[in-house]
């Protein structure tokens, strides 16, 4: 959704692209009342008119800035209930721009603007995002200028950030990398736990005073600064650089065997396992087997029923074999046998 003013105008079914454009270099074409330039962005709440007839398409882009608090997901899954955009509950279908840590708090960006997301989220256009970052003891000279050169993460070391020490348990951040749980691992690795996470920007959009659980739509200044960011961005030759999509993924898998605390991790990986005990089932005897805490196997007691009488016969023959209601003792039936006479 890339709302140049020429397809703003003909997505909305008055004309096409081409025809759009003649329209605007004929200076028949209006922002706001202003005659429009070929190029123009359209932001929201703007009127374009063409031939002094107002365009509306149906679909209004949206890009709003939400100070997310912890405990919101940065996802749009139904099944999660913390998910952001039930807390929102914005009228129009929007979706976040990146994630932030469940346990983190501060700005993320929302929009119904698929085109740019990529443009934001790409690697290679070296987009910074700014974090205030509290930890669980003082902070040394050492740790601030390792963190700033890069720390090993699995198989890959981080790439240079800039750092500056805010107070001896609080530093300032500045990232172009976007790997999961990026800073809490890079802190881990010296020793370090993050008691608070807290990102205060993304490019040129701040945080500034909007109150935690709140969210604000960004200004047309914040949106021109923000396009023109990003058209740059694509302009530059850049080298190719490493997706974060596959590592992130192999991040995920390595929490899964070794991190148990997040919940949707540890979730996923007791599906995991229930699976792989149902596609390789293994035969066992009548009495079922528990687990104790040792890890050692008790048998469960058979299932008690009623107590076995006897031999099990038919049914026709327990009918016959079943003693009258009457007291007087049954007499035993006379043999029907007879003596064969001696020859």
């Amino acid at each position: 959704m890339e709302y140049r003013l020429n397809k703003y105008i003909s997505s909305s079914g008055f004309c096409s692209r081409r025809e759009a454009d003649r329209f605007i270099e004929e200076g028949r074409v209006t922002i706001n009342g202003k005659r429009a330039q070929v190029g123009m962005r359209v932001l929201p709440g703007q009127k374009v008119r063409v031939n002094g007839e107002l365009i509306i398409n149906k679909i209004e882009p949206v890009y709003i800035a939400f100070n997310k608090p912890v405990g919101v997901v940065s996802t749009t899954d139904p099944q999660e209930k913390d998910n952001i955009v039930n807390f929102i509950r914005h009228e129009q279908r929007i979706f976040p721009i990146g994630r932030l840590d469940k346990d983190s708090q501060g700005l993320i960006l929302l929009t119904n603007d698929g085109d740019i997301v990529n443009k934001i989220l790409r690697a290679g256009n070296n987009h910074k995002k700014d974090y205030l970052v509290k930890v669980d003891r003082p902070i040394t000279s050492d740790f601030l200028t390792r963190m700033a050169q890069g720390v090993p993460i699995l198989d890959r070391v981080t790439r240079r950030c800039e750092i500056v020490e805010i107070n001896p348990y609080m530093f300032r951040i500045s990232l172009i990398q976007g790997l999961n749980r990026q800073i809490r691992r890079m802190c881990e690795y010296f020793g370090y736990e993050v008691v608070k996470l807290e990102r205060i920007q993304i490019m040129n959009i701040k945080l500034g005073d909007l109150g935690q659980g709140n969210w604000r739509d960004l200004t047309h200044a914040e949106l021109e600064g923000l396009f023109d960011m990003l058209e740059n961005s694509e302009k530059t030759e850049i080298k190719k650089a490493p997706s974060n999509k596959a590592f992130n993924k192999a991040l995920e898998e390595y929490d899964i065997k070794t991190n148990y605390r997040k919940a949707g991790i540890a979730a996923k990986y007791g599906k995991t396992e229930k699976t792989e005990k149902s596609d390789n089932p293994k035969k066992t005897s009548n009495a079922s087997v528990d687990y104790t805490d040792e890890g050692e196997k008790k048998a469960k007691p058979k299932r008690k029923g009623k107590q076995a009488t006897g031999l099990r016969v038919g049914k026709q023959k327990v009918a016959a074999n079943k003693p009258k209601a009457s007291s007087k003792p049954r007499p035993k039936a006379k043999s029907q046998s007879k003596k064969k006479p001696l020859n």
